[in-house]
């Protein structure tokens, strides 16, 4: 590996089976990720985010391909990795999770994520997601969510905000943004009422209040429920208010993204953070 920007003290890893190789694979499970405490990230972008926000790094693997395609964002990650792998394409298709893989990963430590709502701003507005199915949902609700200015995002009960997919639709947010994990949502919303916030449930029903008209002013909290069921009886039981978005034609419902978006949207325009007026 003379002349290449691999660092030192980097290692060559030339097996499909070498014990490193395998527990990074392993990854691609949420069974492994919960048992472990690790998530694997792809691509450069991704791994970039991480170095960039914080996240611990604890292994990094590049082909030397990839390594002088992507050398800036090559040079950020493994300045900030414990570990510096050096590998195959073959090891990197192994690795991926992807149809074009960008030959780089990263093996990190999950960091702490709230799991009550000692830090949530009773004057903010977050949005929850309840039992959110569909990695691809998930990202893309964090990225409505950060792009229109929200203060964070609970998520109760669903996928995995570490699956690949959910990491990818969010273009790294799950990596930037507040999150707060919450297994019981009528424990946390609970306490939040009692932090006088609103708790606002979408549901798709006409005698529902629009969430044009309502006043969305104030620390509130946006329901987003599952995608078939919606909200849960519990949650249900617990807003001080249920919005609906006006639809025409013959649609009764919204992709639980694209609700998530129309409602983060109408919340933040509320509050002047809305379009081209960001926060």
């Amino acid at each position: 590996m003379e002349n290449s920007i691999f660092p030192a003290r980097t290692e060559f890893i030339s097996s499909r089976a070498n014990p490193k190789i395998k527990s990074a694979s392993a990854l691609l499970s949420a069974r492994e990720r919960k048992k472990t405490g690790l998530f694997l990230l792809e691509g450069a972008r991704l791994c970039c985010d991480a170095a960039e926000n914080g996240i611990e790094i604890k292994e990094f693997f590049a082909t030397e391909g990839a390594a002088e395609k992507y050398r800036d964002a090559f040079l950020k990650i493994s300045g900030c990795a414990k570990k510096v792998y050096a590998v195959s394409r073959d090891i990197a298709e192994k690795l991926s999770d992807t149809e074009n893989t960008q030959e780089m990963f990263c093996v990190c430590s999950d960091r702490a994520v709230q799991p009550d709502e000692s830090g949530i701003d009773p004057n903010g507005f977050y949005v929850m997601t309840e039992n959110l199915q569909n990695p691809d949902n998930l990202g893309a609700v964090v990225r409505s969510a950060e792009a229109l200015g929200a203060d964070g995002l609970i998520v109760c009960n669903g996928c995995d905000i570490r699956s690949p997919k959910a990491l990818r639709a969010s273009m790294g947010g799950l990596l930037r943004f507040p999150v707060i994990r919450a297994s019981d949502s009528a424990a946390i919303l609970y306490a939040l009422r009692k932090k006088g916030m609103k708790i606002f449930a979408t549901v798709a029903s006409g005698e529902a209040e629009s969430i044009v008209t309502a006043d969305k002013s104030g620390g509130a909290v946006c329901i987003i429920g599952n995608e078939g069921a919606g909200v849960s009886d519990e949650a249900l039981a617990l807003s001080t208010n249920r919005i609906t978005i006006p639809m025409l034609g013959k649609a009764e419902s919204l992709n639980a993204s694209a609700a998530a978006a129309i409602a983060i949207w109408e919340f933040m325009k509320e509050r002047g953070s809305g379009g081209n007026e960001p926060r």
